[in-house]
């Protein structure tokens, strides 16, 4: 298990990150790695252990996994203003019949 003590975590918590684990060392990640990942994917969600007491704690921001494992911006910035101006005058063609 990677540095800390994990008891200050929610069984929520160290069920995201055993699940996050097993999504990395399917994609090959070393099983290391993919716990230290895992970790750290919930502490940034979840500002860390939040077994504090009742009611008390951050709620989960998903802020990491809302990405859905895209690592960069789909297409270059040209690629993008082409669709983008291709979308406007598609809708402004329709709003016109």
């Amino acid at each position: 298990m990677p540095q800390g003590d994990k008891s200050a975590y929610t069984d929520k918590q160290k069920r995201k990150a055993e699940h996050i684990e097993e999504s990395y060392e399917e994609r090959g990640t070393p099983k290391k790695t993919a716990e230290a990942r895992a970790w750290a994917t919930v502490n940034k969600e979840s500002g860390g252990g939040n077994k504090s007491g009742s009611g008390r704690g951050k709620k989960d921001t998903h802020v990491a996994s809302s990405r859905g494992g895209r690592a960069h911006k789909s297409g270059s910035a040209e690629q993008r203003s082409a669709a983008a101006r291709k979308g406007w005058e598609t809708r402004r063609k329709n709003a016109a019949h």
